[in-house]
């Protein structure tokens, strides 16, 4: 398998640094944003559970919205917060362009679809369809580019964090494998769909750019 080699002036440039430290603020942003609301929640003894998604009732239609910012305690929100904050930094980092479609896709989507399959007995939230929508596209979109870059976040995604499959799974109580399937096969879908998004340009070596003169010259003969 060819593996292709991003141009080192481009991964290593002022720019490239300035788009990391913004995707990793924003990352940060949105994890303290859940923390805020738990505490809140907590706290003042709200309640925000409630607003989770029901599936198949009108009243669980605004969850599809609201569910990923809720967490049913601290300890659901800490498992979270981490791979949150990872992936969300390489994904803004490396695919800026399909973050733009990915994100809003792995937000809403597990939501609809737990609203229209889950079984109707169970209230459910959490960010983790983020998580496990992330983790797929990133880890399938580094096999499918094959650049440098894009492989060693698939690694580091599948170290970190290739435990997760068996969430998708019905074995274990309390827990939306509903949520976590949909979001994985949403983002494996669009993997696939957005390939050609975000490309880096690749190293040139001066046989290839001799290769082009050579061209040049043989065209002007």
């Amino acid at each position: 398998m060819q593996v292709h080699i991003p141009d080192p002036d481009y991964t290593s440039s002022e720019r490239a640094r300035a788009n990391f430290r913004l995707a990793a603020r924003i990352a940060l942003g949105f994890v303290v944003l859940l923390w805020l609301i738990q505490l809140l929640n907590g706290g003042l003894d709200l309640g925000l559970q409630r607003f989770g998604v029901h599936p198949r009732e009108l009243a669980g239609l605004p969850g599809i919205l609201l569910a990923p910012l809720l967490h049913g305690g601290f300890p659901h929100l800490i498992t979270n917060s981490l791979p949150l904050l990872v992936l969300g930094t390489v994904m803004l980092h490396l695919y800026p362009n399909s973050a733009i479609k990915v994100i809003p896709a792995v937000y809403l989507g597990p939501g609809i679809a737990v609203w229209l399959f889950a079984k109707e007995s169970t209230i459910h939230v959490g960010a983790s369809g983020l998580v496990y929508g992330l983790v797929s596209y990133i880890f399938v979109a580094g096999v499918i580019r094959r650049d440098r870059r894009a492989i060693a976040a698939s690694l580091l995604v599948f170290f970190l964090y290739g435990s997760v499959v068996w969430g998708v799974f019905p074995i274990q109580p309390g827990v939306s494998w509903e949520t976590h399937l949909a979001a994985a096969l949403i983002g494996f879908a669009l993997a696939i769909a957005l390939r050609r998004l975000d490309l880096p340009p690749l190293k040139r070596y001066a046989w290839e750019d001799e290769k082009d003169e050579d061209e040049d010259q043989d065209k002007e003969k």
